[in-house]
């Protein structure tokens, strides 16, 4: 099932302007903080298989995450390879940069603002292939004052969990980690949306390399 999702992704959709769009979502709360080279490596495989034309986001994860200051880096690739090359060489340094100045977790982790987020750049790009890279431990932790019981509207677009770590939590009582798993599952399939996990990370770099 992983390897679908990641070559449906790949997969030629014609010669349409912005025909494959890619957010990555990065959690940077918690116990998740720890594995902030997963999305390095993720994002570098991704920008690897995307050809110009595309797009692709990159953003975090924390308290409050519905809001433009959650962009990493963000690119439409121009239809030149060489100018698509240089832009693909921006996102990487701005995500190497991030990911250099990080140093404290969040508290709070608000996944779902995550995921309206990369659904609004997704919708944006009008690409005719879109998937949401999700990189936390799906474990949602929402400040008292947030409102996010709204629908995620997730209508042909993938949502593709990725090293979905289990917690310390989950050594106490392994249901934990199967609940969370598969309420994301269910809120992501209600919305429209379809859900797949690649739950280690050497997997997607083989499907990615067959491309």
């Amino acid at each position: 099932m992983a390897a679908v999702a990641i070559a449906f992704f790949l997969a030629s959709c014609g010669g349409a302007p912005n025909n494959r769009a890619a957010v990555v979502l990065i959690d940077i709360s918690g116990e998740y903080a720890h594995e902030m080279e997963k999305a390095r490596r993720v994002t570098s495989y991704l920008l690897g298989s995307l050809e110009p034309g595309d797009s692709i986001a990159v953003a975090f994860i924390d308290n409050t995450s519905y809001t433009e200051r959650n962009f990493i880096a963000r690119a439409d690739f121009d239809h030149r390879p060489s100018v698509a090359n240089d832009q693909k060489r921006q996102v990487k340094a701005k995500l190497d940069a991030f990911l250099k100045d990080f140093d404290v977790p969040s508290y709070h982790s608000d996944l779902t603002g995550g995921i309206l987020l990369a659904r609004d750049y997704l919708e944006s790009a009008e690409a005719k292939t879109r998937q949401i890279f999700l990189l936390s431990d799906l474990d949602e932790d929402l400040k008292p004052e947030l409102d996010r019981d709204v629908p995620l509207t997730l209508g042909g677009i993938e949502v593709v969990a990725v090293n979905v770590i289990r917690r310390d939590s989950d050594n106490v009582d392994p249901k934990g980690y199967r609940k969370r798993i598969a309420g994301w599952q269910e809120r992501v399939q209600t919305n429209g949306g379809h859900w797949q996990m690649v739950n280690q990370i050497e997997r997607l770099e083989r499907v990615v390399a067959l491309r």
